[in-house]
């Protein structure tokens, strides 16, 4: 009898610890294998592609719980050690998002819950973020992101879609000499864009330099063979043209295909990205010695083997429905009434293939989550970031309403700090208690 109780007494427990463990978020055996992937990846490179190992503590992150399953211990010692991986939670002012992020006193690569279920996907992302974490240490110049804003236009993006075309007969052509006809298109298309918008070369050449470089090494690292990095660089190209916005999302498609080019042309070009910024298809020219020609009626010709006359026509019916919106969001976010969150310390989490730019103002945000010092804003009906980042703003709650809420957003305040009158009538700001 006693010996019944006891069993009674330990299988209580027992099954209820089993059930937790069926119930979480994140299973440990499928965290484990995860981890075990992405070793075997950043280990078959053995830091060959930037002289660095890619290998480095990461964490899963489920967004709706917020639990994590992490491939190390925290230098803090917040996770607990179980089935072997490092679980726990993640605080409610930590974002969620693939990226590298610093927490509880390590350095991370996260990624959100669950992966990709394609492989070949799964592995491209896994090496792009494990670059993010390694990329700070990495001698590669830096330089401040701009709005990019001129690929909302109508020439930007038909030149960039234009450009993407001519670089995926390139990755694809079958003889050396479409190859470099395909190259010298996609070089004239770049060079006509760059020189049609004067801030156009070092804006995009930030970003590329920062996800361009981070999805070449998820198509490099995370694919085996040539011909499977090729798809991944050719499924990139694909993937961006329905995008909202090409603003944050071209480096995406342009990074891979430029690196994978220079691979073969110049394989020593990553040793050349540290003494300045240096535009990705500037070195494809140099490597191959093309000066491509970006007169009327060389652009023509060119366009006119990637179907440009009908890319053309579509881009310019998205112009005037652009222009439209333009005026609407005007109106929402500068001339009508505001709140005004001024930024600190930020942390934000976004959708980078739906932004807006408003020229002059900064760019829209159709969703985002964003913490400072003063709480947590979530944005699921737009908002405007200003163009140097030090501010955004919603448009303003409305009257006889609740302070912490209006079209499309919502706002949760850390203590001490409150909505208050601004400075026009009817824009509202955040304060703090003296």
């Amino acid at each position: 009898m006693e010996l019944r109780r006891a069993v009674l007494i330990c299988l209580v427990p027992c099954l209820t610890a089993l059930a937790a463990a069926a119930e979480t978020a994140i299973p440990d055996a499928a965290a484990r294998a995860v981890f075990t992937e992405a070793d075997t990846l950043c280990r078959s490179d053995a830091g060959v592609l930037w002289g660095a190992s890619l290998c480095g503590p990461m964490m899963l992150v489920d967004a709706s719980s917020r639990e994590l399953a992490a491939s190390h211990p925290d230098t803090q010692g917040v996770l607990i050690a179980r089935g072997g991986v490092f679980v726990g939670q993640l605080p409610a002012d930590a974002m969620v998002a693939n990226t590298a992020v610093d927490w509880s006193g390590t350095r991370w690569t996260q990624l959100r819950w669950p992966l990709p279920q394609d492989q070949a996907r799964r592995h491209t992302l896994l090496a792009h973020e494990m670059f993010h974490r390694l990329q700070p240490t990495l001698s590669i110049a830096r330089t401040t992101e701009g709005g990019n804003e001129h690929l909302d236009t109508l020439d930007g993006r038909y030149l960039l879609q234009l450009e993407w075309r001519a670089l995926d007969a390139a990755l694809s052509a079958t003889d050396a000499g479409a190859q470099r006809t395909a190259v010298t298109d996609a070089l004239a298309f770049r060079a006509a864009r760059h020189a049609r918008f004067p801030a156009a070369a070092g804006e995009e050449a930030a970003l590329e330099l920062n996800e361009g470089l981070a999805e070449y090494t998820g198509v490099v690292v995370g694919n085996p063979t040539p011909s499977a990095r090729i798809d991944a660089a050719r499924r990139d190209l694909r993937a961006h043209v329905d995008d909202r916005s090409f603003v944050r999302s071209f480096a995406y498609a342009t990074g891979p295909t430029y690196g994978l080019l220079l691979d073969q042309a110049f394989p020593r070009w990553r040793d050349d990205l540290g003494q300045r910024v240096r535009d990705l298809g500037t070195l494809l020219a140099e490597a191959t010695r093309i000066a491509p020609a970006i007169d009327e009626p060389a652009l023509l010709a060119a366009a006119a083997r990637y179907d440009g006359p009908t890319l053309r026509q579509a881009e310019t019916l998205r112009e005037q429905h652009r222009l439209a919106q333009l005026q609407h969001n005007r109106a929402r976010f500068v001339t009508g009434p505001v709140l005004r969150l001024d930024l600190r310390s930020m942390r934000i989490q976004f959708d980078p293939n739906t932004l807006q730019p408003l020229p002059g103002s900064g760019t829209v945000y159709p969703t985002m989550q964003l913490s400072d010092v003063w709480g947590t804003l979530r944005v699921t009906g737009g908002a405007l970031m200003q163009s140097d980042w030090k501010a955004v703003f919603v448009q303003a709650p409305a009257p006889e309403g609740p302070l912490l809420q209006g079209d499309g957003w919502s706002l949760s305040l850390a203590p001490g700090w409150s909505v208050a009158a601004g400075a026009r009538p009817g824009d509202y700001v955040l304060k703090t208690q003296p």
